[in-house]
């Protein structure tokens, strides 16, 4: 017996982490997040709004079409060419899987919602598998750096963004890196490979992060002399080719975006500036700011606990630091120039622009929220300083248990701002209920003006509305002519006078909203005798 309780404590003091980092991340998704909010389904009395809605009506329209090739396009939406639901931000990895599932799920439903309590859930048991790779097993340790990783403000604050909140992808990459440089094996590779492919299916933009703290392991084991950076190298090759292997296959080569590198950058008082802290949150009563496009993308307060921790292990065990610098060069070299590139080539400090480099070279425009590249190194600062912190003799792992209450503390404005928004429910611009009744009768819908005709400043509200539209019609979903996209091959043109002019077809609901009324009056074919206000909507069809 006694034989069997050694046997066991072993798997215990490996399993009770998790356990409780995973306990962590359930309390947390059930004190934000409203259950309609996890699991919506057709027919909701409320609208979601922006970037959520986006993110909604691409997964609601690919759940509803057949499988194809590319994997990610939706024909039923801008067809014929459809839409690859990447540009449209919606978590194709989540995407592919409900698909699969699509038969035991309910009418309307997506996975957005469920993607933050995925996420939510996956961060703090990234961080305590990160924070094993890096050599520390014992419990209270593991507890805060759960409780700080939960309480990262930059990964609080990316609600609206979804696939964004997948940040647990980073801490993974850290782990991966890890053991890499310690053990290096084909197998290790071939799983970080994989994580690297899932990243990719998240966010494109976090598998670039990913990937670049991957590929510190060659160059760590270089830097270190160890003639194993080949094979790293070799293994580094692999995951590399196949992540644009995917890209290649599921459609993301040759797409662009709006371009603007440096328009929301990291500024270089970011870090350190406590808006939404609770402690010093009376500094900072807005996020700071140089470009003049409003410093939301590139917020990266790293939080009172884990600044309380870096001074405390420049303080205490400084001579480590430069050990730790020296074994895992090749991740300095890689944070410093994920720094640079968040940092871009417009490098603020305050409200003050200290040097404007002018444009950046093509390839960069992709990064256009480079701000972003900074999450990385605040993911791999914590690891650190939590792992240098709980060797103190006797004092360390309370001293870590300590930061993680503080982080977690100091974080409560910004869970009170995403449970907010979770709360919100937005009432229609539109007439759903009529709306509903109209689609459900209708074999496609033409928006107008579709989203490349919406101008720029969007005078009439025009973009909630057909955002709106397109929520309404996802739900069966009834297939569209247009989506608002963040990325796209060739940037689509404004047709939407030739659109006007041709006759309804049979089945078609068109829908004038008011940017495009007064065209839609001089050009549309018996538009006097087809169409039906519904508030300030048309909705235009035969035999009304």
């Amino acid at each position: 017996m006694f034989r069997g309780v050694r046997a066991l404590s072993p798997r215990l003091s490996t399993a009770l982490p998790y356990v409780c980092a995973l306990a962590l991340g359930l309390a947390l998704v059930a004190a934000l997040f409203p259950v309609e909010f996890l699991v919506p389904h057709a027919g909701m009395a409320w609208a979601p709004q922006g970037d959520a809605a986006q993110h909604a009506i691409a997964q609601r329209y690919f759940l509803g079409d057949a499988w194809r090739w590319p994997p990610l396009v939706a024909r039923n939406l801008i067809p014929p060419e459809g839409l690859n639901i990447a540009f449209s931000d919606g978590i194709p990895l989540q995407a592919m899987v409900l698909k699969v599932l699509r038969a035991q799920l309910p009418d309307g439903f997506h996975g957005i919602g469920l993607w933050y309590a995925i996420a939510w859930v996956a961060q703090p048991v990234a961080a305590v598998w990160c924070l094993r790779a890096a050599g520390e097993t014992r419990l209270l340790p593991a507890i805060g750096i759960a409780l700080a990783a939960a309480s990262m403000p930059a990964f609080i604050n990316r609600y609206g963004h979804a696939a964004l909140t997948g940040q647990f992808t980073l801490f993974v990459a850290l782990a991966f890196y890890l053991r890499l440089a310690r053990a290096p094996s084909v197998a290790l590779w071939g799983a970080a490979s994989v994580a690297m492919v899932a990243t990719l299916l998240i966010h494109p933009y976090l598998a670039a992060m990913a990937l670049a703290v991957l590929a510190a392991a060659p160059l760590t084991l270089l830097l270190r002399g160890d003639r194993r950076w080949v094979g790293a190298g070799a293994g580094m090759a692999v995951a590399t080719a196949l992540v644009a292997g995917v890209m290649l296959a599921f459609g993301y080569v040759g797409a662009q975006g709006d371009g603007g590198f440096g328009q929301f950058a990291l500024n270089l008082l970011s870090p350190f500036w406590p808006y939404r802290s609770w402690v010093l949150g009376g500094l900072a009563p807005r996020e700071v700011d140089a470009t003049g496009h409003g410093g939301w993308e590139g917020y990266n307060w790293l939080g009172l606990g884990l600044l309380l921790g870096i001074v405390a292990v420049l303080a205490l065990r400084r001579r480590a630091v430069g050990a730790v610098l020296r074994r895992h060069g090749g991740l300095a070299l890689a944070l410093l120039g994920l720094t640079a590139l968040a940092v871009s080539f417009r490098v603020g400090a305050g409200t003050t622009m200290l040097l404007d480099l002018g444009p950046a070279p093509g390839f960069l425009e992709q990064f256009r929220a480079s701000g972003r590249f900074f999450w990385p190194v605040a993911c791999a600062l914590l690891v650190g300083v939590v792992a240098l912190l709980a060797r103190l003799p006797h004092i360390g792992p309370l001293v870590v248990l300590a930061l993680g209450l503080v982080q977690f503390a100091d974080a409560a404005p910004n869970r009170r701002a995403i449970a907010d928004w979770a709360g919100q429910r937005p009432a229609w611009v539109v007439d759903a209920p009529a709306l509903r009744g109209l689609l459900a009768q209708a074999d496609h819908v033409v928006l107008l003006p579709s989203w490349p005709c919406v101008p720029p400043r969007d005078p009439f509200g025009d973009h909630v509305r057909q955002l709106q539209v397109l929520t309404l019609a996802a739900e069966l979903p009834v297939s569209a002519n247009t989506m608002y996209v963040a990325r796209w091959r060739v940037r689509p043109a404004c047709t939407d006078a030739a659109t006007l002019a041709t006759p309804l077809a049979p089945g078609e609901l068109r829908i004038i909203l008011p940017g495009a009324r007064d065209q839609a009056m001089a050009l549309m074919p018996d538009a006097t005798s087809v169409c039906t206000s519904l508030g300030d909507v048309l909705a235009c069809r035969l035999g009304r």
